[in-house]
């Protein structure tokens, strides 16, 4: 897989995760089953690097290219904001 075409967005949070987005070059848009959400051995096997915890958590019909990604944020982590 060609990870360096894959482009990452900064994380951003609310009060109970942390989120990010990543967009998906479309040579590997045909891979993405269509109507499910991938484990993360999927997505890690189209090539996206994260640090464990990460779960593709939504589908945006209209942006199949774009795999929307949480994780639950640690309590120490919201005590500090």
């Amino acid at each position: 897989m060609q990870t360096q075409q894959i482009k990452y967005s900064e994380k951003y949070f609310d009060s109970n995760f942390e989120y990010r987005h990543v967009i998906l070059p479309p040579n590997l848009i045909k891979l993405i089953p269509p109507n499910r959400l991938l484990t993360e051995s999927e997505w890690r096997s189209y090539g996206v690097q994260q640090s464990k915890g990460w779960v593709h958590y939504s589908i945006h019909p209209p942006e199949p290219h774009i795999l929307l990604f949480r994780r639950e944020l640690k309590k120490n982590f919201i005590n500090e904001k």
